[in-house]
């Protein structure tokens, strides 16, 4: 099975390489310590490479997009057929993410993994449709525990293909009405904390709406019981075809060694499952933004995560990976291209 051997090939980072790129870092001409986080960026970088100074190469962002039926339960101020319509915004390249890929330089790849909608010469769509969309768990289990592992194993397999090329940084999006709620039931069902103390507003719900919200992860969870620890059983209780496959590719990311840059709220819920799957895939995370969704502080504080940046955002899509990769980019070429003490004959700090 592709997830158990995927698993099987997540394995530590070196400390030895650790200390390696910080010497490295120390040795160029600057203050040590004076460039702050992007130290700490490139160092992290090094590591996960096994290289120093890391390389640099292509940036990609995977765009997931699913339609979910919770939806039925009126949790969003937008209908479910905004998700396809959203899809083909991001192939015409409309979308706040196609804007801000654009001006990074970031490839993106819109992945259809369970929009409820049958895309009709759509061109560029990459088509990994588990279904059209999920069950509404506040009545039942979102999926089936096959169509839960297909979702993982959609993310490893896109990540396995795009490892094969000369790929420096990858992150991923999601697009999925209703989205939020699945979330929000992951990370209650993961760290046992009340749905009230974790549901948000998402696409700017009424007070009326968040209630309706919040009794609905609390329905699902009391009918389904997910098990806590067993990720895939989450998924499948109260989760959706969009954050399965992106748990997929962080583990992928695991595996080939690759920086993977989270989004917010939606793509953290991902990384609690995956995290669930191997703690080492913390390794190798990057929290790119505090989302302005209510729980998303909770969730990377059981993840051990510090956010580059905070900007109230709560768009998804990738965005706020995107404006990280930026960030990781600039911390290499740091690293990369500034001269060192020697180099420059500038002398050291005194001992």
């Amino acid at each position: 099975m592709l997830l158990e051997e995927t698993l099987g090939q997540i394995r530590p980072l070196s400390a030895s390489c650790d200390a390696a790129a910080q010497r490295h870092l120390d040795s160029l001409t600057k203050p040590q310590g004076s460039l702050g986080r992007l130290e700490e960026l490139a160092r992290r970088v090094a590591v996960i490479q096994e290289r120093i100074p890391p390389h640099l190469g292509a940036k990609l962002i995977f765009v997931f997009a699913a339609d979910h039926g919770i939806t039925e339960e009126r949790v969003s101020a937008y209908p479910k057929e905004v998700t396809a319509q959203m899809t083909r915004n991001f192939l015409d390249g409309g979308a706040a993410i196609n804007v801000l890929a654009r001006h990074y330089d970031v490839a993106t790849e819109v992945v259809d993994v369970g929009v409820d909608h049958e895309f009709v010469a759509a061109h560029g769509l990459r088509d990994c449709k588990v279904r059209r969309g999920t069950a509404n768990f506040a009545r039942g289990p979102a999926m089936t525990s096959a169509e839960a592992l297909r979702s993982v194993e959609c993310g490893i397999q896109l990540t396995r293909e795009a490892a094969a090329t000369n790929l420096f940084l990858l992150g991923a999006g999601d697009m999925g009405i209703g989205n939020t709620t699945s979330a929000a039931a992951i990370i209650c069902a993961m760290t046992g904390t009340a749905p009230s103390d974790i549901v948000g507003r998402g696409t700017g719900v009424d007070d009326e709406t968040l209630a309706r919200k919040i009794a609905a992860v609390e329905d699902g969870l009391r009918i389904n019981a997910p098990n806590p620890n067993d990720p895939l059983d989450v998924l499948a209780k109260v989760g959706g075809f969009e954050i399965g496959a992106i748990a997929g590719v962080i583990l992928a990311a695991a595996t080939f060694r690759l920086p993977m840059v989270l989004d917010g709220f939606i793509s953290g819920a991902a990384a609690l499952l995956a995290h669930r799957f191997s703690p080492h895939i913390r390794d190798v995370l990057f929290a790119s933004h505090l989302s302005a969704e209510k729980g998303h502080r909770l969730l990377l504080d059981e993840l051990h995560l510090d956010p580059l940046l905070d900007l109230s955002m709560r768009l998804g899509e990738g965005t706020g990976a995107c404006l990280a990769m930026g960030l990781i980019e600039a911390s290499v070429k740091l690293s990369r291209e500034m001269a060192t003490f020697s180099s420059a004959g500038v002398k050291a700090r005194l001992s």
